[in-house]
């Protein structure tokens, strides 16, 4: 191993630990309703290589979570990294188009998509399921656009219920597990509790009330690098973590 390889893997592992901490800080000041709520942390590579991928797996890390097509196809099939992290769980996070489903479908580890928006999407992703002959349910969750923002994919609201019925009643294949959302990017905590943090929360109240389910049996996915300690606080139990354990981000500008 180079002396680069060794430092970045160290660099990585530290993070992590760190993150860790931070997690396991956060759990301690969330109100009592969430003590059964265990935390799920997805280590998000995007842009990143295989290298540190393998660097975070060698380090206890389960969960990665990816946010473009073509770069978890690619690394999901990199034989190296396949043969290293052999229970490594796959993420998306992204927008997927329908036309992508089939890519993303048939990649090896594949654990959860949670950016279904639409019944469209549902279907075609329980389709590509089936054709896969997959031993399990796809675990997936409803993406709810909580800040309205026109640029962000997500379903209104109000809208989430009909489509978490949808995936229950007519996509066998598909196991609904919770909500996601982004939300608006670098909101001002100072200001108080995160406004597209609470949209969530109503909408799993909503939509537990409307199908008759217990709102801590549906996961809520919230928080990243910036605020994973305030959406663990209000009850989030997937947070999607990228530059504080990979470092910045870093864009071919050519």
């Amino acid at each position: 191993m180079s002396r680069s390889a060794g430092k970045a893997m160290s660099e990585i592992a530290k993070n992590l630990s760190k993150v860790r901490d931070r997690i396991a800080h956060a759990i301690k000041n969330r109100p009592i309703c969430y003590d059964s709520v265990n935390v799920r942390l997805v280590a998000v590579g995007k842009t990143k290589p295989s290298s540190q991928i393998q660097d975070a797996y060698n380090a206890g890390q389960r969960n990665f979570g990816e946010n473009y097509v073509n770069e978890l196809v690619e690394k999901s099939r990199d034989d190296v990294l396949n043969e290293a992290c052999p229970d490594i769980k796959w993420h998306f996070i992204g927008h997927l188009q329908s036309n992508k489903v089939n890519k993303i479908t048939t990649i090896p580890n594949l654990y959860m998509i949670e950016t279904i928006d639409s019944e469209k999407l549902a279907n075609a992703v329980n389709k590509s399921w089936q054709r896969v002959e997959a031993k399990d349910a796809l675990n997936v969750m409803v993406q709810v656009n909580t800040s309205g923002e026109d640029q962000k994919s997500g379903i209104n609201p109000s809208e989430a219920h009909k489509l978490v019925d949808h995936i229950r009643q007519n996509c066998p294949s598909l196991m609904f597990k919770g909500l996601m959302t982004i939300g608006a990017m670098n909101y001002d905590l100072t200001l108080g509790p995160n406004p597209d943090f609470q949209q969530l929360i109503q909408c799993r109240k909503n939509v537990a009330e409307k199908l008759g389910l217990n709102e801590l049996d549906i996961e809520l996915s919230m928080g990243m690098s910036n605020d994973f300690e305030h959406a663990i606080e209000n009850g989030s139990s997937n947070i999607r973590v990228g530059s504080t354990i990979f470092g910045a981000r870093q864009y071919n500008t050519t």
